[in-house]
């Protein structure tokens, strides 16, 4: 029976398991997200699906990469990347020379790939440092391989798939050494896991959807916290801190947020 009790037990089933604690995600949304799965499979209560789910090794990945929302794509939202790459970085680099950056929420390694061609162009001969960190290991193990189809390249301009790319079979493409070797992959949990301090740039692009609004704003000040004067926070399209001032932020540009000098 889907009641209130067998939410709550699976909620401590699952925290218990991965540590994704769903007390801070929006519960309406995450309870129709995962009831879904529920009444797909055939189960009458939230504690029976999890029971299920979790004997199976690539059932349990599946479920887990469905409610952690793990789409990505190279330079998604084309636009705002060519902000980035064209202003923002180069901004940074009269401060920093060599870049601290962080992917967070990386999914399946698009974004940090994408930032470390987007360096590599911009100042060939400088050893920069991307941490890129997901909840999901199964999907942090896919980034570490650099592997993709065809689709998930499409915003990439034929130049640079062709530069940074190795044509393999059944239409894959694999990431060249070169671009790999900036990338630290690491597991971070953003709703529990300490943050590292010294950044100049930190990415949580359609990460938050689902959090609560609480869970927004401390996420958020953490990042601040993070920042070195002048660092600056990329947040997704449809992601404007409304209280952006509240928490320390100056407005650089939409959708891009600063840490004051």
């Amino acid at each position: 029976m889907m009641d209130d009790k067998d939410w709550a037990a699976f909620k401590k089933k699952l925290k218990a398991k991965t540590e994704i604690d769903l007390d801070l995600y929006k519960e309406p949304q995450m309870k129709r997200r995962i009831g879904n799965l529920v009444t797909r499979g055939g189960f009458n209560s939230f504690s029976e699906y999890f029971d299920s789910v979790v004997k199976d090794k690539d059932d349990f990945a599946a479920f887990i990469e469905y409610l952690t929302i793990n789409v990505s794509e190279f330079y998604r939202t084309p636009d705002k990347f060519a902000q980035l790459e064209k202003e923002v970085i180069p901004e940074l680099m009269k401060r920093s020379p060599t870049l601290n950056i962080w992917s967070a929420g990386c999914s399946i390694g698009a974004e940090p790939y994408t930032l470390s061609m987007i360096l590599k162009e911009l100042s060939p001969n400088k050893k920069h440092r991307i941490l890129a960190s997901d909840l999901d290991i199964e999907i942090l193990a896919k980034a570490k391989k650099g592997v993709y189809v065809e689709n998930e390249l499409k915003s990439l301009s034929p130049q640079r798939r062709e530069k940074y790319f190795t044509k393999m079979p059944e239409d894959k493409y694999a990431v060249k050494p070169e671009i790999k070797q900036n990338i630290e992959f690491k597991r971070h949990n953003l709703l529990k896991d300490p943050f590292e301090k010294g950044f100049d740039l930190i990415l949580c692009r359609n990460v938050v959807i689902y959090f609560t609004e609480e869970a927004k704003d401390q996420l958020y000040r953490n990042f601040f916290a993070s920042l070195k004067p002048g660092g600056i926070l990329f947040v997704g399209a449809t992601e404007a801190i409304l209280n952006f001032r509240n928490m320390g932020y100056t407005s650089y540009k939409p959708f891009f947020y600063q840490h004051p000098l």
